[in-house]
């Protein structure tokens, strides 16, 4: 006879999302969105990697100071084969309970929406992007050295991100200004991240996903060009720019979800997040989705109109995997303009 008893949910964050919780606040309004952009806890010499004071942290809690020569001191994985494994699973299935979980006393029901977005080194990036070639010699034969002809793999800036949503800026120090965030999450983080981004901003959803369980992000990190001010450049954006990714037939056929992060604050000293002026998120049914979309003469046309914005030099695009953990906003509607 098949066990039908219900499953123990109790401290997970199925709780916080459907089926299982709620979800009844859907608004045409911007919400106020951190979006927080994240390195991995790994040992990368400082130098190639910023780090926030006190991450990175060993076992006792503190700051390993030089993890490319002590690798084996940090605590999240001390074997470098499997660091960025067990970041990834680490994240996701215990970081992200933690957030979600509120401890008696926190409220924790003004976070709207928290997804965490994965970067995928297998999706494509603008270090490495489609169409994937063959890698042939002269006479159209595969190349007899592979092994010296490895490509350098080209790590984008970020890791993933950390997509909370508010209804308003103050609600962001209501919650994370309790005792269970400013201190023991802050732990978990400095544990699992070298580095956070701080920044706060405007979300305008121009395309509402259906169910808000779209498996895969292109993440576009804008930089503006140099003649023009962030205004004039959000502005330019979300007007024309946004007009013209919608109106592409490409983007109707393959794109399940497009939002704009326009950042205009922080909750902190910020130094990497404060260089991001722009931030786009393109959800898909799947990462061949991207690819094909990546390569259509009508994301061609996107990306022309996009440079004559946002620097190609500095900015930089990269695929992820999305996990909802907290949403109680449904359905997704698109925001007003």
């Amino acid at each position: 006879m098949t066990d039908r008893t219900a499953p123990d949910l109790a401290r997970s964050d199925m709780l916080q999302r459907p089926p299982h919780g709620a979800a009844t606040r859907a608004t045409t309004k911007p919400l106020i969105v951190t979006p927080t952009f994240v390195s991995r806890s790994d040992d990368s010499p400082l130098e190639r990697r910023p780090r926030d004071p006190g991450s990175n942290v060993g076992r006792d809690g503190r700051a390993v100071m030089r993890p490319d020569r002590h690798p084996e001191a940090v605590a999240l994985e001390p074997d470098p084969n499997l660091a960025f494994e067990h970041w990834d699973a680490y994240w996701r299935k215990v970081h992200g309970p933690k957030f979600a979980y509120a401890e008696p006393g926190t409220q924790n029901d003004r976070v709207l929406r928290y997804d965490q977005v994965h970067r995928v080194a297998s999706g494509p990036s603008s270090g490495f992007r489609p169409p994937y070639r063959a890698m042939v010699e002269a006479e159209g034969r595969l190349v007899s050295d592979p092994a010296a002809r490895v490509p350098a793999y080209q790590r984008p800036s970020f890791d993933g991100f950390a997509y909370i949503a508010y209804a308003e800026t103050d609600d962001i120090a209501a919650v994370l200004g309790q005792e269970q965030y400013a201190a023991r999450i802050v732990a978990d983080e400095r544990t699992a991240f070298r580095m956070v981004t701080r920044a706060v901003a405007r979300e305008y959803i121009l395309i509402p996903s259906a169910r808000h369980r779209d498996p895969v992000s292109l993440v576009k990190i804008h930089r503006r060009r140099a003649h023009l001010s962030r205004t004039a450049f959000q502005e330019a954006w979300l007007g024309a720019q946004a007009d013209l990714v919608c109106a592409q037939e490409a983007t109707t056929q393959y794109v399940r979800r497009y939002s704009q992060l326009h950042p205009f604050g922080s909750t902190q000293a910020d130094p990497e997040g404060s260089k991001i002026d722009g931030i786009s998120v393109l959800s898909f049914d799947s990462l061949n989705d991207v690819e094909d979309y990546l390569v259509t003469p009508d994301h061609a046309v996107i990306e022309a109109a996009e440079n004559a914005l946002a620097d190609p030099e500095t900015s930089e695009f990269w695929t992820a995997i999305n996990y909802s953990v907290i949403n109680r906003l449904m359905p997704e509607l698109a925001t007003d303009r």
